[in-house]
């Protein structure tokens, strides 16, 4: 899944799902935005998260709210080790991930 468990309402129960129906020995990958650990990076994502991002929304598509949820959602959406655990608790197993782009993507995958 790619940048949508985050608007799950029960994201243990979207990764038992995914579980159910892959295959034995197959995998369930999910590529999500999370927030960057770099105390410097961090402080200049949070602003143009935050600031920029909803005001380039306004101008380019005229919907300031569509672009002030993204950076919302993300900040309640648990951070890599907490997702890690869920999919665990889902049943998955040898449950790794990784952070890209300066860390505000995280790639999760694991083995039914």
């Amino acid at each position: 899944m790619g940048f949508g468990i985050r608007n799950v309402a029960d994201i243990t129960r979207a990764f038992s799902e995914m579980r159910r129906v892959c295959r034995p020995g197959g995998k369930v990958v999910c590529l999500e935005i999370t927030q960057p650990r770099i105390p410097v990076f961090k402080q200049f994502y949070g602003l143009w998260f935050d600031l920029a991002v909803p005001r380039l929304g306004k101008l380019a598509a005229g919907d300031e709210s569509a672009y002030t949820y993204l950076p919302a959602s993300v900040k309640r959406f648990p951070d890599p080790d907490e997702l890690k655990s869920l999919m665990e608790d889902a049943g998955l197993r040898n449950v790794r991930y990784e952070t890209l782009a300066g860390g505000i993507i995280a790639l999760h995958h694991a083995l039914v």
